[in-house]
Protein backbone atom coordinates (compact mmCIF):
# COMPACT_ATOMS: atom_id res chain seq x y z
CA UNK A 1 0.00 0.00 0.00
CA UNK A 2 2.82 2.40 0.87
CA UNK A 3 4.51 1.69 -2.50
CA UNK A 4 1.28 2.60 -4.32
CA UNK A 5 1.08 5.90 -2.42
CA UNK A 6 4.71 6.70 -3.25
CA UNK A 7 4.14 5.89 -6.93
CA UNK A 8 0.98 8.01 -7.01
CA UNK A 9 2.79 10.92 -5.36
CA UNK A 10 5.70 10.59 -7.79
CA UNK A 11 3.26 10.57 -10.70
CA UNK A 12 1.52 13.72 -9.45
CA UNK A 13 4.86 15.43 -8.84
CA UNK A 14 6.06 14.49 -12.34
CA UNK A 15 2.85 15.79 -13.91
CA UNK A 16 3.14 19.05 -11.96
CA UNK A 17 6.76 19.56 -13.02
CA UNK A 18 5.91 18.75 -16.64
CA UNK A 19 3.07 21.28 -16.57
CA UNK A 20 5.39 23.93 -15.13
CA UNK A 21 8.00 23.23 -17.80
CA UNK A 22 5.58 23.69 -20.70
CA UNK A 23 5.67 27.02 -22.55
CA UNK A 24 3.27 29.57 -21.09
CA UNK A 25 1.56 32.26 -23.17
CA UNK A 26 1.20 35.61 -21.44
CA UNK A 27 -0.60 38.80 -22.44
CA UNK A 28 1.40 41.96 -21.76
CA UNK A 29 -0.36 44.33 -19.37
CA UNK A 30 -0.52 47.83 -20.93
CA UNK A 31 -1.03 49.36 -17.48
CA UNK A 32 2.25 47.87 -16.22
CA UNK A 33 4.32 48.23 -19.39
CA UNK A 34 6.42 51.22 -20.38
CA UNK A 35 8.41 51.52 -23.60
CA UNK A 36 10.63 54.49 -22.83
CA UNK A 37 12.95 56.12 -25.33
CA UNK A 38 15.30 59.03 -24.80
CA UNK A 39 17.48 61.26 -26.95
CA UNK A 40 19.85 64.18 -26.59
CA UNK A 41 18.37 67.57 -27.49
CA UNK A 42 21.04 69.93 -28.89
CA UNK A 43 23.36 68.89 -26.05
CA UNK A 44 21.18 70.63 -23.46
CA UNK A 45 18.84 67.90 -22.21
CA UNK A 46 17.91 64.24 -22.55
CA UNK A 47 14.11 64.06 -22.88
CA UNK A 48 12.25 60.78 -22.43
CA UNK A 49 8.99 59.65 -23.99
CA UNK A 50 6.74 56.65 -23.34
CA UNK A 51 5.43 54.79 -26.37
CA UNK A 52 3.30 52.37 -24.37
CA UNK A 53 1.65 49.32 -25.96
CA UNK A 54 -1.77 48.37 -27.27
CA UNK A 55 -1.26 44.64 -27.15
CA UNK A 56 1.50 42.14 -26.80
CA UNK A 57 1.99 38.42 -26.44
CA UNK A 58 4.91 36.75 -24.72
CA UNK A 59 5.51 33.01 -24.89
CA UNK A 60 8.05 31.92 -22.30
CA UNK A 61 9.49 28.42 -22.14
CA UNK A 62 11.39 28.11 -18.85
CA UNK A 63 12.76 24.69 -19.80
CA UNK A 64 13.99 25.85 -23.21
CA UNK A 65 14.08 29.68 -23.31
CA UNK A 66 15.32 29.65 -26.91
CA UNK A 67 11.77 28.60 -27.87
CA UNK A 68 10.33 31.76 -26.29
CA UNK A 69 8.94 34.67 -28.32
CA UNK A 70 7.41 38.14 -28.07
CA UNK A 71 5.13 40.09 -30.40
CA UNK A 72 4.16 43.68 -29.52
CA UNK A 73 2.13 46.47 -31.15
CA UNK A 74 2.70 50.07 -30.01
CA UNK A 75 0.32 52.70 -31.43
CA UNK A 76 1.71 56.20 -31.84
CA UNK A 77 -1.60 57.48 -30.45
CA UNK A 78 -0.21 56.46 -27.03
CA UNK A 79 3.02 58.45 -27.45
CA UNK A 80 3.53 60.55 -24.32
CA UNK A 81 6.38 63.02 -23.78
CA UNK A 82 4.42 64.92 -21.07
CA UNK A 83 4.47 67.91 -23.45
CA UNK A 84 1.38 67.96 -25.67
CA UNK A 85 2.96 70.14 -28.36
CA UNK A 86 5.97 67.79 -28.59
CA UNK A 87 3.67 64.75 -28.79
CA UNK A 88 1.98 66.34 -31.81
CA UNK A 89 5.29 67.38 -33.41
CA UNK A 90 6.74 63.87 -33.13
CA UNK A 91 3.66 62.51 -34.93
CA UNK A 92 4.20 64.86 -37.91
CA UNK A 93 5.77 63.75 -41.23
CA UNK A 94 9.28 64.99 -40.31
CA UNK A 95 9.40 62.42 -37.50
CA UNK A 96 7.06 59.39 -37.11
CA UNK A 97 4.43 60.43 -39.69
CA UNK A 98 1.74 58.80 -37.55
CA UNK A 99 -1.05 59.40 -40.07
CA UNK A 100 0.73 57.17 -42.58
CA UNK A 101 2.48 54.82 -40.11
CA UNK A 102 0.23 54.68 -37.01
CA UNK A 103 1.95 51.79 -35.21
CA UNK A 104 5.39 50.58 -34.18
CA UNK A 105 5.81 46.81 -33.94
CA UNK A 106 8.38 44.38 -32.58
CA UNK A 107 8.35 40.66 -33.37
CA UNK A 108 11.12 38.45 -32.03
CA UNK A 109 13.06 36.15 -34.33
CA UNK A 110 15.42 34.62 -31.75
CA UNK A 111 15.82 34.39 -27.98
CA UNK A 112 19.28 33.54 -26.70
CA UNK A 113 19.78 32.62 -23.03
CA UNK A 114 22.88 34.37 -21.65
CA UNK A 115 22.98 32.66 -18.26
CA UNK A 116 21.01 33.34 -15.12
CA UNK A 117 18.04 35.59 -15.83
CA UNK A 118 19.69 37.34 -18.83
CA UNK A 119 18.62 36.97 -22.46
CA UNK A 120 19.35 38.52 -25.84
CA UNK A 121 16.12 38.94 -27.78
CA UNK A 122 16.61 39.60 -31.48
CA UNK A 123 13.63 40.76 -33.47
CA UNK A 124 12.24 42.86 -36.26
CA UNK A 125 11.40 46.42 -35.23
CA UNK A 126 9.15 48.31 -37.64
CA UNK A 127 9.07 52.10 -37.34
CA UNK A 128 7.96 54.60 -39.99
CA UNK A 129 7.35 51.73 -42.43
CA UNK A 130 10.96 50.50 -42.14
CA UNK A 131 11.81 47.11 -40.62
CA UNK A 132 15.25 46.45 -39.18
CA UNK A 133 16.71 43.87 -36.76
CA UNK A 134 17.18 45.04 -33.18
CA UNK A 135 18.71 43.21 -30.21
CA UNK A 136 17.20 43.72 -26.75
CA UNK A 137 19.23 42.92 -23.63
CA UNK A 138 16.51 41.45 -21.43
CA UNK A 139 16.39 40.49 -17.76
CA UNK A 140 13.75 38.26 -16.20
CA UNK A 141 12.62 40.11 -13.08
CA UNK A 142 10.23 37.52 -11.70
CA UNK A 143 7.95 34.66 -12.70
CA UNK A 144 5.29 33.25 -10.43
CA UNK A 145 1.72 33.51 -9.22
CA UNK A 146 0.39 37.07 -9.30
CA UNK A 147 -0.76 37.81 -5.71
CA UNK A 148 -3.81 39.85 -6.74
CA UNK A 149 -4.90 38.21 -10.00
CA UNK A 150 -4.18 34.62 -8.89
CA UNK A 151 -2.76 33.70 -12.30
CA UNK A 152 0.79 32.98 -13.45
CA UNK A 153 2.64 36.24 -14.18
CA UNK A 154 6.03 37.27 -15.47
CA UNK A 155 8.03 40.49 -15.64
CA UNK A 156 11.00 41.60 -17.74
CA UNK A 157 13.15 44.69 -18.23
CA UNK A 158 15.00 45.25 -21.51
CA UNK A 159 17.29 47.84 -23.07
CA UNK A 160 18.55 48.63 -26.56
CA UNK A 161 20.17 51.42 -28.55
CA UNK A 162 19.08 52.20 -32.09
CA UNK A 163 19.78 54.88 -34.70
CA UNK A 164 16.56 56.62 -35.64
CA UNK A 165 17.94 57.55 -39.06
CA UNK A 166 18.03 53.80 -39.87
CA UNK A 167 14.23 53.97 -39.75
CA UNK A 168 13.86 57.13 -41.84
CA UNK A 169 13.31 59.34 -38.78
CA UNK A 170 16.41 61.50 -39.11
CA UNK A 171 15.16 65.08 -38.64
CA UNK A 172 17.73 67.41 -37.04
CA UNK A 173 20.52 64.79 -36.85
CA UNK A 174 23.19 65.29 -35.50
CA UNK A 175 22.08 68.30 -33.40
CA UNK A 176 19.31 66.13 -32.00
CA UNK A 177 20.96 62.77 -31.40
CA UNK A 178 20.63 59.97 -33.91
CA UNK A 179 21.11 57.40 -31.14
CA UNK A 180 17.97 56.58 -29.20
CA UNK A 181 18.21 54.78 -25.86
CA UNK A 182 15.33 52.37 -25.26
CA UNK A 183 14.29 51.02 -21.86
CA UNK A 184 11.35 48.66 -21.48
CA UNK A 185 9.70 47.34 -18.37
CA UNK A 186 6.78 44.97 -18.68
CA UNK A 187 4.50 42.75 -16.70
CA UNK A 188 2.37 40.03 -18.25
CA UNK A 189 -0.24 37.58 -17.06
CA UNK A 190 -1.37 34.21 -18.32
CA UNK A 191 -4.98 33.99 -19.35
CA UNK A 192 -7.30 32.69 -16.66
CA UNK A 193 -8.61 29.18 -17.25
CA UNK A 194 -12.26 29.18 -18.26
Amino acid sequence: MRAIKILAFAGLLGATLAAQAAPVTYKLDPTHTMVLFSWNHFGFSNPTADLGIARGTLVFDAADPARSSVDVTMPLSKLDTHVAALDEHLKKPDFFNADKYPVVTFKSTRVEPMGGDKFKVTGDLTVHGVTRPVVLDATLNKAGMHPMLKVPAIGFDATATIKRSDFGVGAYVPAVSDEIQIRITTEAEAAKAK
